[in-house]
């Protein structure tokens, strides 16, 4: 099989969805990588670095798509990336479809079968490509909202561990997965008060286990969510259901009553934001205010730090992009059967289920749909 790898072109993105090392593994498996040249610079990754490991570079994107069977991408196509991918190609990446229904509209009427990273989910349902860079995001929505509580940057000027004799910063995570966790957990390291909030009891008693206290856990709904953030400092929305638009836990009226120079950092934002009031953001321009509250909702939080990003990614896609080109897509959904979950679009039909119930598509069989397909 012939892998592409373009590079990406999305606003703040300069991650890569191949390293030289998942070259080597590619290349020894008898197939051919093609990498448009500079895909890998963001990440500080060299052409010759990939040329070393068996990579052939191609000087432009379209010279990616027009020889490659199987892309791999970071981020969703661009408007510009669509017209490129042809009937019978694989697209292997991050989509968030739910969030952006006119991009599921465009890769159904170019019949590719479209793998999502982020709802590949195991029997146990976890989401083993969308761990990585959720362990990124968490960590770095605390670094973001730590930044940003700074006055010279919008914030209320609060430091969020404090000092002594100075009590330290409050920091709400809604949501108690991996990001939201992750988020806690970097919060907690610089002292700060930390609260989490989730439906899941379970979850709130892992961390409990783990931090012995140290963090508040509390069940998630509406009162709670609402009396909690009034007095916060920083609120992270760290909310997740796989394929499916993120629920709006926070409203416009309670952000209407939060503390004038607060921050919200949206992670859900690539499913469409869990707060009333989140709109995306880049890295360009990642901030905005609304009611006196300072929003941050960068869709690809993980492109700021893309070096550790890019090897954390493709650790994890490693063996499932080794599988589809060892096996061809039909096979490879038997030997792994949570890449079925993966799949969002196969030729002319939406074929995961939640992602058809945010966009109002009935969802058709993934199974047969990719036996039809591949013919």
């Amino acid at each position: 099989m012939i892998i592409g790898v373009p590079r990406e072109i999305k606003p703040g993105e300069h991650r890569v969805a191949a390293t030289p090392i998942g070259v080597r593994e590619l290349v020894a498996h008898g197939h051919r990588v093609v990498i448009e040249s500079g895909a890998g610079e963001g990440s500080t990754i060299h052409d010759e670095e990939f040329r070393a490991q068996g990579a052939e570079i191609l000087a432009t994107a379209a010279d990616v798509f027009q020889v490659a069977d199987m892309i791999m991408k970071v981020k969703e196509p661009q408007a510009t990336e669509v017209p490129m991918l042809r009937p019978g190609q694989i697209l292997f990446t991050y989509l968030h479809l739910a969030a952006y229904p006119k991009l599921a509209k465009a890769l159904l009427d170019r019949g590719v079968a479209a793998i999502a990273y982020e709802t590949v989910e195991l029997p146990d349902g976890s989401l083993p490509l969308l761990a990585p860079m959720s362990e990124v995001a968490g960590r770095m929505a605390t670094q973001a909202g730590a930044y940003f509580l700074e006055k010279a940057h919008g914030g209320r000027g609060v430091l969020l561990g404090g000092v002594p004799g100075v009590m330290p910063g409050k920091v709400v995570v809604i949501g108690a997965g991996t990001a939201g966790s992750n988020a806690a957990t970097i919060a907690a390291g610089m002292e700060a008060r930390v609260v989490v909030l989730d439906k899941d009891v379970r979850k709130l008693q892992r961390i409990d286990d783990l931090f012995r206290g140290k963090i508040l856990t509390l069940a998630s709904n509406r009162l709670t969510v609402e009396e909690q953030i009034a007095d916060a400092d920083l609120v992270i929305g760290a909310v997740l259901v796989p394929g499916a638009s993120a629920p709006k836990i926070v409203t416009e009226e309670m952000v209407k009553g939060m503390k004038r120079g607060a921050v919200m950092v949206d992670v859900a934002i690539d499913q469409g934001g869990c707060f009333a009031t989140s709109r995306e953001t880049t890295h360009a321009e990642p901030t905005y205010v609304v009611h006196d509250v300072v929003h941050y909702a960068v869709g690809n939080i993980p492109g700021a730090v893309p070096h550790t990003s890019t090897y954390a990614l493709t650790n994890a896609t490693l063996r499932y992009a080794e599988a589809i080109a060892d096996e061809g897509l039909a096979q490879a959904i038997v030997t792994h059967p949570e890449l079925v979950p993966g799949l969002n679009v196969v030729g002319s039909s939406i074929v995961n289920e939640a992602v058809g119930k945010s966009l109002g598509v009935a969802a058709s069989d993934p199974i047969a749909a990719v036996a039809a397909w591949t013919g």
